[in-house]
């Protein structure tokens, strides 16, 4: 369900909205912070006993069909009982999601338990309208006159936007980059899959509508040296310039390859959204190599621009920033990839080890310092 509060207060215009995550009418969920990066469309339509939450239903259906998912998406929330669910079948589409608010929690945050109404949001997820059931030039017109305005995402926000994301070049060098590469080819790489809360508790699925890579470990405690040694004195120092952040941890060495022959992509996420990934402060993506087309990195809430490293370059950004990774349609892209935090996150890893399902590898705090207990203090600072 939600943890939206009851007593919360009524949605203001020009603020973000309350997340929430709530299951869909014909199976899965929907959480809205995924939707960020297009205009959204939230009906809060009150009880499917009401013959007018059907009709409601229906105009916003036709209405968000005639647009592209990239620029608009819809939901209908519902409260109580979904014994009448069936009768949404007519108008279900894949643009807009029927979604089952049983105890009204989170109908009640956006002020809509007394009164229907559909709010638009833009595509940081702020309110931009709030259109309740009996506005006197009619919901639905006036809802469709509203959406039937909106711009571009690239012009929400009047000028044009560029994602918070560091581009450093010349992090690792070429050859670095060619025995990285052969280092995957070599060791046998698996299907890398994403994680999903399940019950409270992070799992590790497969799913390639979602994302398709694959992805070899590294273990060996003299590549992993290597590694860590160029990210210290070529990375730790613009990040904590920068984003004023002191990185000392990295999660997972992981290399990664995109393969055009099966379409690798990873749609839209944010990486710290799990329970057991909340210690992540800023996700690394380093590219190994240059011949290929597509895999770069997009940041929707920030419009439809791409980001792409150079070869050997790194792109750092925060973890909380919804992204994605586009198809590759030539060749394959070679990247190294980690999370990267500081010691106040530590703690945070080590409680989040209970969020973990059975079978997830636990978390010890031994292997993923990039400054080791042993080194003196004034060569950590030389780096800088």
């Amino acid at each position: 369900m939600s943890d939206i509060k009851k007593d919360s207060p009524r949605i203001i215009l020009g603020d973000p909205v309350p997340w929430f995550s709530l299951p869909v009418l014909t199976g899965g969920s929907f959480d809205l912070q995924a939707s960020a990066g297009r205009w959204v469309v939230l009906g809060f339509l009150g009880s499917l006993d009401d013959p007018r939450a059907m009709t409601e239903a229906a105009e916003l259906a036709s209405l968000v069909a005639t647009f592209s998912e990239d620029h608009l998406v819809g939901g209908c929330v519902f409260t109580g009982s979904a014994e009448n669910a069936e009768r949404l079948a007519a108008i279900s589409n894949g643009m807009l999601s029927l979604i089952r608010d049983q105890d009204g929690a989170v109908s009640r945050s956006f002020g809509a338990d007394e009164v229907p109404r559909t709010f638009i949001l833009d595509p940081m997820l702020r309110a931009v309208a709030d259109i309740a059931w009996d506005n006197p030039q009619g919901h639905a017109n006036m809802v469709r006159t509203v959406v039937q305005g909106l711009p571009a995402v690239e012009d929400s926000s009047g000028v044009p936007m560029f994602a918070p994301a560091l581009l450093v070049p010349r992090v690792f060098s070429f050859g670095i980059c060619d025995f990285l590469v052969q280092f995957y080819e070599t060791q046998g790489a698996v299907d890398s899959g994403f994680q999903f809360d399940l019950e409270g508790k992070t799992v590790t699925l497969s799913d390639w509508r979602l994302k398709r890579r694959s992805d070899v470990a590294v273990g060996v405690p003299e590549v992993r040296e290597l590694i860590r040694d160029h990210i210290v004195r070529r990375l730790v120092g613009p990040i904590e310039r920068y984003f004023q952040f002191k990185v000392t941890r990295m999660d997972r060495y992981i290399v990664a390859c995109y393969d055009s022959a099966v379409a690798a992509h990873f749609h839209r996420h944010r990486d710290n959204i799990n329970a057991g990934a909340q210690h992540r402060r800023f996700a690394l993506s380093i590219n190994l190599n240059k011949d290929f087309e597509g895999g770069d990195l997009m940041f929707p809430e920030f419009g439809r621009k791409t980001y792409r490293a150079s070869e050997g370059g790194a792109l750092v950004f925060s973890c909380g920033a919804l992204h994605q990774v586009t198809p590759v349609t030539k060749g394959k892209r070679y990247a190294f990839l980690a999370f990267m935090y500081g010691e106040e996150d530590v703690a945070k890893r080590e409680a989040n080890n209970a969020k973990l399902h059975a079978g997830e590898l636990r978390y010890s705090s031994g292997r993923d310092r990039l400054f080791p207990e042993e080194a003196k203090p004034e060569s950590i600072a030389s780096v800088a």
